[in-house]
């Protein structure tokens, strides 16, 4: 027997987007959708993910915000769109019915009425509520969504565009673990009620982001069967209803708590799902197919949970990699998409949704020169500069595959640090003052990737309404030499 209360706390800690499903009671149709995320250093054009979306078959995709070109490329293309309000903006919408109404006027009628694109939900926030955030949007959130729903009706688009919240699971819990006991957390009960009622009354979504893996992350005695779809856990026996994956019961605990204050019917998306391929020792490609696949093939059959049986609208987590995303919650962060930085699929998963059964990779995409910068063959391990160019390195680019389980971690010394130089170099567009560590690097055309451990080459970056620049602009640290060093140290 598992006891789904120890389960629920190692569930509900922070993690970055996932990407996600709904259970709907309401009108919401079956298709698969992805979280398109664009904290990278070099994305790809938003044409180019676009044309990915649609040859993968992709109906709906979630956004963090609402960006302008983004939006764009998605006009007339036949997909649903979720825009986002980041939580940086809450305040500013929460004091103002005027920023309410110029935010939905540039990034939501614009878009809609000029370009054509099938916007049906705003997403007031991101997991506002996570209890690290130590209660910064607990005042903002609720006025944030009231304003931004009026600004909604005043440009007579609230029959059409649905505001929500993507919150975390941890706003709610069970009183005896399981999930019929389900209720929201006793911090923010009163909120909760205030929000779901609101959300009911102008025909929102509950909507909710799930992490299995973050749960066998922060708890090394999860049984990690029951993560899986594959019936191989032990499971959950709640008076008669048997559940035997994590995701069913944890969706059925927030079921519970709905109905335990009178909102049975209320609409669920679950706003991010999925399983990262790198950055810990269970993020690796073996069981992020294992996952996504396991949970295709669960929600396929459009049977949803025990509690909620109506087919399920899935927002995977995540379509794209995210360098630039922040690592504080795990190197794992950067490695969430079932496609690469540059859009090519990284393992078989069968979205249902194309005729060969397999992920289309992005086409036409440009990449930069086939050349590496590496670890100069006569530069000593104990040169006290190589310590501190990898810091620099690792600080200033990404160095998530380095580490015990991950893609790259059986890596030696020297490839270590050859790893760390080639990202900078790469993420700064192969500048040559990118690859002048002192005497410790240069660069080669010899491709310095081993085994499973892939030294990237960067594809060109996408200069957005057509600006110059780099993806991330370079420091020019080496210029200030030697007196930096001492600083960083």
């Amino acid at each position: 027997m598992v006891d789904l209360k120890k389960i629920n706390i190692g569930f509900f800690i922070v993690a970055a987007a996932l990407v996600s499903l709904a259970s709907m009671v309401s009108a919401v149709g079956p298709g698969i959708g992805a979280n398109w995320g664009t904290q990278a250093t070099h994305p790809l054009p938003p044409d180019t993910v676009v044309r990915l979306l649609r040859e993968n078959g992709i109906q709906r995709v979630k956004l963090f915000d609402a960006n302008y070109d983004t939006l764009r490329a998605l006009g007339k293309s036949g997909i649903e769109v979720m825009v986002g309000i980041p939580n940086d903006m809450l305040a500013t919408m929460a004091s103002s019915t005027k920023a309410a109404d110029k935010w939905v006027s540039n990034n939501v009628s614009t878009h809609i009425n000029r370009d054509g694109v099938d916007i049906r939900y705003v997403a007031v926030g991101n997991e506002p509520f996570l209890e690290t955030y130590n209660g910064t949007f607990l005042r903002s959130t609720f006025p944030a969504l009231r304003n931004v729903q009026a600004a909604l009706v005043k440009a007579n688009l609230a029959g059409r565009v649905k505001v929500t919240v993507p919150l975390n699971a941890d706003v709610y819990e069970s009183s005896d673990g399981l999930p019929s006991g389900g209720d929201f957390r006793a911090d923010i009960h009163d909120l909760m009620l205030a929000i779901v009622k609101f959300l009911s009354d102008t025909g929102g979504p509950f909507t909710v982001n799930i992490y299995p893996f973050i749960s066998l992350y922060s708890d090394a005695n999860f049984p990690v069967e029951y993560a899986f779809f594959d019936g191989n856990g032990s499971p959950i026996n709640d008076g008669g209803t048997y559940y035997s994956n994590m995701f069913d019961a944890n969706h059925d605990t927030l079921v519970h708590a709905l109905q335990k204050n009178g909102f049975g019917n209320l609409p669920i998306i679950i706003g991010e799902i999925g399983w990262p391929t790198d950055g810990d020792r269970n993020a690796n490609i073996e069981l992020a197919r294992r996952f996504n696949q396991g949970f295709m093939s669960h929600i396929a059959a459009g049977q949803g949970t025990p509690m909620r049986p109506q087919p399920v609208v899935a927002y995977l987590f995540s379509l794209i990699d995210e360098d630039a995303k922040s690592i504080q919650p795990g190197n794992f962060e950067r490695h969430w998409g079932i496609f690469t930085f540059d859009g090519l699929p990284k393992y078989n998963l069968n979205l249902g949704t194309t005729n060969t059964g397999a992920l289309v990779p992005a086409r036409n995409v440009r990449y930069l020169e086939r050349k590496w910068c590496v670890m100069k063959p006569s530069a000593k391990l104990d040169d006290p500069e190589v310590a501190r160019s990898v810091s620099y390195a690792c600080g200033n680019g990404d160095c998530t595959k380095l580490g015990y389980g991950t893609s790259c971690g059986n890596l030696d010394a020297r490839g270590n640090i050859s790893f760390a130089f080639n990202s900078y170099y790469q993420i700064n567009n192969q500048q040559e003052i990118a690859c002048k560590f002192p005497n410790v690097s240069t660069t080669t055309n010899q491709d310095p990737s081993q085994g499973t451990c892939k030294f990237d080459i960067m594809i060109e970056p996408y200069y957005g309404g057509g600006e110059k620049g780099v993806g991330r602009p370079l420091k020019l640290f080496w210029l200030v030499s030697s007196l930096l060093f001492v600083t960083m140290v």
